[in-house]
């Protein structure tokens, strides 16, 4: 049997990772693991606790308390926290906040570390994250940091809003998204940057469908078999 072919796809909040990497599994048939949505659950359980994010000792203290797994129904991922589908309850702006909050201790990192190694191991993975290509996963065949400008991810954001019929303030998220940047680039441990190996994709001015391409291109002259591509 061939090795696993593993795809990290890293970049800044709100430049269409997991739009992108959901989209580039379901093509090639590979596993999309979620890493924000299990950075979400955790924020999520420390914040019905009633734990500060900058609780560091409580946080890490928790994290022996927390079972996480993401399995999928009819072709839609579920994300379980100790035993509750918590999916509809982790894709809020609040929860978002407390996932890149607690993402920067050690204890919160290494929790979730082993679980997506071991997967990618045995199987043909695509995740995305701040740090895929950089820690999770360093011997990722395809590597791509994704990135757009802050205004088309400030109106990226705002266009989804408004889809699920709530309002919101352009110059709020745009605040919001720029502090998540730079908490995300400056923090100790894996912070946000471009793995030396990884291709540089500005999606400011593509579509979905020219990113994933723009993807697959670069995964088969990285060992990715032109079989694996449908449609």
């Amino acid at each position: 049997m061939s090795a696993a072919y593993n795809i990290a796809i890293d970049g800044p909040a709100g430049a269409g990772k997991s739009t992108i990497a959901r989209a580039l599994a379901q093509k090639l048939g590979f596993v999309y693991v979620d890493t924000g949505a299990m950075y979400r659950a955790m924020g999520l359980y420390f914040d019905r606790q009633g734990i500060g994010m900058d609780d560091e000792e409580g946080i890490s203290r928790a994290c022996g308390d927390i079972s996480i797994s993401i399995r999928y129904e009819d072709g839609v991922q579920r994300v379980i926290l100790n035993g509750e589908d918590v999916s509809g309850l982790i894709r809020t702006e609040e929860v978002g906040h407390l996932a890149s909050a607690c993402s920067v201790y050690a204890a919160v990192r290494q929790k979730l570390l082993s679980l997506q190694r071991e997967l990618a191991a045995s199987t043909d993975v695509i995740m995305d994250g701040r740090d895929i290509g950089t820690c999770v996963l360093p011997n990722a065949q395809t590597k791509i940091y994704l990135t757009a400008s802050v205004e088309v991810r400030t109106r990226r954001r705002c266009g989804e809003l408004l889809e699920k019929g709530r309002q919101s303030d352009p110059a709020q998220i745009e605040e919001e998204i720029r502090a998540r940047d730079y908490r995300d680039m400056n923090r100790e441990i894996a912070p946000l940057r471009q793995a030396e190996d990884a291709v540089l994709l500005d999606s400011s001015s593509m579509t979905v469908d020219q990113v994933i391409r723009a993807i697959i291109a670069e995964a088969l002259k990285r060992g990715l078999s032109p079989e694996r591509i449908g449609g």
